[in-house]
Order: structure tokens, then C-alpha cells, then sequence
């Protein structure tokens, strides 16, 4: 782990961080500071007019944008963006993994808001960085891309466990540590360890907003890789019974769920 590099806070997710974290925060204050960086604007602009959010006004400026989305959604989109600057190298598999993550952060807010499980904000910053140590192992073992894809295949043993075996470290604690570093609510960091883990769905001691956003990420992945054409997910055959159970889902409930997340993916492309 000691060996492994964790990219520092971004100076400027810092300044975001910062303003939005005081006592009265100024929208006027949070536009100044996104509208020094040209790309975090335009990218900013992009998603505030894309059908995701079907806003009924269009964002004519970053200062607009901020009053349309609010502080708590602008927040979000930002750290978002800016992780996707931060952590871009690796050509087109990084294009599916920032793609993956993407689908995987909208689904958990559409189905956050939907079922009113936990504050929509807080399921899609988990969704966007849950796998966000996948990067950093690639950076730091070539084969490790090889070997993440035969552990994802595994039905029986922890994705973590055999990643552990292999390099002595896994995705989940690395992520866990640069979300710590990065400043990330303190829900999002424990969740990302314990993604892999599904025994702590069963655990009260696990509360209940880390455990909402481990289920709530399985059900959005497995909707995805349903939307792909892949019927069969190991980590549902592990995982998806207890992560139903403790949502409450029924299996017609989780079906209805997959067809109105496959249809909100069909609109959003």
C-alpha cells in the first residue's frame, strides 16, 4: 500500500471543498472559482444541459448553471469532473471505466431517489469512485488488468481477498484511502472498503447509510452489465439475495427496477 500512489487533492477541488464547506457559501464565490479552469466549466455547462438532469431552463453561464443545479448537485458534478481530469491516463480503458462509473453513479442516484433509500448527492459521489483504486492498481502492476478481469469471474471468493493474494492490496482499500485524502464524506470512504464485503449487509454495527450505498451499488451494476447483454454477474450470485433483502425488494421489484434504469440509460445516450 505504502508503495502505491495516491493522488493528492486537486488545489482546486480544495478551493471547491472550501467555499462550500463555510458558514454561509456564495454561489457568486463557488462560479468564480470553477470559472478559472476553462475545461471544468465547459464540462460543468455540458452536463447541467445534458438530458440526465431534463432541466427545463438551460444554463446560459457557469453562474446560471450553479443557480440551477444548487450547491449540493454542484458539488457533486464538480468533485466528479475533476477526479476524471485528476486520474484520465490509459486511452480507451479508462474511456469504459469513466463510462462505467458514470452509468454506475447516475443509476444509484435515480434509484436513491426513487426508492428514498439515502440522499440522492451522497449515492452518486459513491458511484462514481467506488472503483477508483482499479486506476491506481493498473498504474502500479501491469497485470493487473488480466487479473481483475479472472476475479471477476470468481463466484465463490472475495474480488478483494484474491486481489490481496496477488499484490498485496486491493481496489477497495486504495480507493478508501484517496477518498479519505480527497475529502470525501466519511460514508463514502467505510463503503468503498466494504463494497466487496456482503456479510456487512447483515451487520447492525455497519450503518445503515454504508450499507444502503453497497446494495444500492450492486443492484446499479448489475442493471448495467444487464443493459450490456450480461445476464450473468458473479457479484450478484454473491451478494445480490442479501443486498435485496435488505432493501426490501421482491425479485419483480428488481426487475421493474432494471427496466426503468435500462430506460433512463437508453435517454441519456
Amino acid at each position: 500500500m505504502k508503495t502505491i500512489r495516491i493522488p493528492p487533492r486537486p488545489s482546486l477541488l480544495a478551493d471547491v471543498q472550501q467555499e462550500l464547506s463555510a458558514r454561509d457559501p456564495d454561489p457568486r464565490k463557488l462560479a468564480k472559482i470553477i470559472a478559472h479552469d476553462v475545461s471544468l466549466a465547459a464540462s460543468l455547462m455540458k452536463l447541467t444541459n445534458s438530458s440526465f438532469f431534463g432541466l427545463r431552463l438551460k444554463a446560459s453561464s457557469v453562474e446560471h448553471a450553479v443557480d440551477l443545479l444548487g450547491l449540493n448537485q454542484c458539488s457533486l458534478l464538480l468533485t466528479g469532473i475533476i477526479a476524471r481530469q485528476t486520474i484520465s491516463q490509459g486511452g480507451a480503458s479508462m474511456a469504459r471505466f469513466w463510462d462505467f462509473s458514470t452509468k454506475r453513479a447516475q443509476a444509484m442516484a435515480y434509484l436513491a431517489r426513487q426508492m428514498r433509500a439515502c440522499p440522492t448527492d451522497l449515492a452518486h459521489t459513491f458511484g462514481l469512485f467506488c472503483d477508483i483504486g482499479v486506476p491506481l492498481l493498473m498504474e502500479k502492476f501491469p497485470d493487473y488488468s488480466k487479473s481483475m478481469e479472472k476475479a471477476s469471474r470468481d463466484f465463490i471468493n472475495s474480488i478483494t481477498d484474491l486481489e490481496d493474494l496477488r499484490f498485496n492490496a486491493n481496489h477497495a482499500a486504495v480507493g478508501s484511502l484517496l477518498a479519505r485524502t480527497w475529502g470525501l464524506p466519511n460514508e463514502v470512504s467505510l463503503a468503498i472498503l466494504l463494497q466487496h464485503d456482503y456479510r456487512s449487509l447483515q451487520d447492525r454495527a455497519t450503518e445503515d447509510s454504508v450499507r444502503t450505498l453497497i446494495a444500492l451499488s450492486l443492484l446499479a451494476e448489475y442493471a448495467i452489465h444487464k443493459y450490456h447483454g450480461e445476464d450473468v454477474f458473479a457479484e450478484w450470485e454473491k451478494g445480490g439475495d442479501i443486498a435485496c433483502h435488505f432493501l426490501g425488494l421482491s425479485q419483480h421489484e428488481v426487475e421493474d427496477r432494471f427496466e426503468e434504469l435500462h430506460e433512463m440509460f437508453n435517454s441519456t445516450n
